[in-house]
């Protein structure tokens, strides 16, 4: 029995435009809902989107994820209660990936936080969690910690061996940053906050621009000849090569940090307090093993392995699942990602996936399984 009266008006579910919804439907975007939001999957397609940006710069518009300013006396140990992040030990303009967990230890979200201040935080969310992310913060942070919704502000990435010099062509000093550092700088008369990170395993940039700036950045961007615009299809592959999680299809409430293999996101500091949501569960999996972990999969054949694929033992039982699959142009072969007991985890396990009836045979893998080309320093 439903809830709804028959009288009731159901309202439709709203699809919010972005401040960059026209400049991608004028520069041939083909639009698609993703978050809540309508997005660009491609321009001229995924496959020349991705080598595009493994081998020049990509331009991607991500301004549906959650940009926050999170400010006020006592902040730091205020999220540190949170997620396992280290943020006391953050310099200044450091940015660091952590896990905003639930009282058992599970993901609610994945996200970066960027020390900005003794007393004031920058993090960015994923887009179709945020206002989740948003009541869970406001529910347990003091009130004297101030958290403001960014909705004024785009994001931009700038993803690709030349990212950054093309970035630097518009914005002096940018070239100075090191993976996982940000700064503030000035275009055009509109303050950028800009970190030297991304989502694609590549070098680049992600600048936070203000939304009535946005076009002209877009535009200045684009005329700098490494540059082409990048929709969602590329940005998937690019991700899954790099072996990064998406939450909602990696990642989940119902996942710890030790079962999707991102341990590194633990700090020693706080492992050794365990003060951190679900520490108990999660440093017992840290010391035992999981009982399932996120592992890489190639896929024999050119037939790529989507979510929802089954992983199957000698048994013909299912004892586990692919999250994400596809082909992967870098590679010239399917990949996948899969939750699998942490027996079947070890690289060189081969796994037999089932999807729509058809077996189909993989090996465990390390990721990332394209390198990562972040660049830290010069050496």
């Amino acid at each position: 029995m439903s809830d709804i009266a028959a009288d009731d008006e159901l309202e439709p579910i709203e699809i919010v435009t972005l401040p960059l919804d026209a400049w991608h439907r004028a520069h041939g975007g083909r639009m698609v809902e993703f978050a809540g939001y309508h997005m660009p999957v491609q321009y001229e397609g995924i496959m020349a989107e991705h080598l595009w940006t493994r081998a020049h710069a990509g331009l991607f518009d991500v301004s549906h994820m959650g940009q926050l300013t999170i400010t006020g006396e006592g902040v730091v140990p205020a999220l540190e209660a949170l997620m396992p992040a280290d943020i006391a030990g953050l310099t200044l303009n450091r940015a660091r990936y952590s896990l905003l967990l639930n009282d058992d230890g599970g993901v609610l979200d994945d996200l970066m936080l960027t020390r900005q201040g003794e007393e004031q935080v920058y993090m960015v969310v994923n887009g179709a969690t945020k206002y989740d992310d948003l009541a869970h913060m406001i529910e347990r942070l003091p009130d004297e910690v101030t958290l403001n919704l960014m909705e004024d502000h785009a994001l931009l990435a700038v993803q690709g061996p030349e990212a950054v010099a093309a970035v630097a062509r518009l914005i002096p000093g940018v070239a100075d940053l090191v993976f996982m550092q940000a700064g503030a700088f000035d275009w055009n008369g509109h303050r950028l906050w800009i970190s030297r990170s991304g989502y694609t395993g590549e070098d680049g940039v992600e600048m936070s621009v203000p939304a009535e700036a946005a076009e002209a950045l877009a535009d200045a961007l684009l005329e700098q000849p490494e540059v082409k615009p990048i929709g969602l299809g590329a940005r998937d592959s690019l991700r899954l090569e790099a072996g990064l999680p998406l939450y909602g299809h990696d990642l989940d409430p119902e996942t710890t940090p030790v079962m999707a293999d991102l341990g590194f996101a633990l700090f020693k500091r706080r492992r050794e307090a365990a003060d951190f949501p679900g520490a108990a569960r999660i440093l017992a999996e840290r010391e035992q093993g999981a009982v399932t972990r996120r592992v890489g999969v190639l896929v024999e054949g050119r037939q790529p392995v989507r979510e929802g694929a089954s992983v199957i033992d000698a048994d013909g039982s299912t004892v586990g699942h692919v999250t994400s699959g596809g082909f992967a142009p870098s590679v010239g072969a399917p990949i996948a990602m899969a939750y699998v007991p942490g027996a079947m985890a070890a690289p060189g396990t081969v796994l037999q996936l089932v999807q729509r009836g058809k077996v189909h045979q993989g090996t465990v893998t390390a990721m990332p399984f394209v390198p990562h080309r972040y660049f830290r320093g010069v050496k």
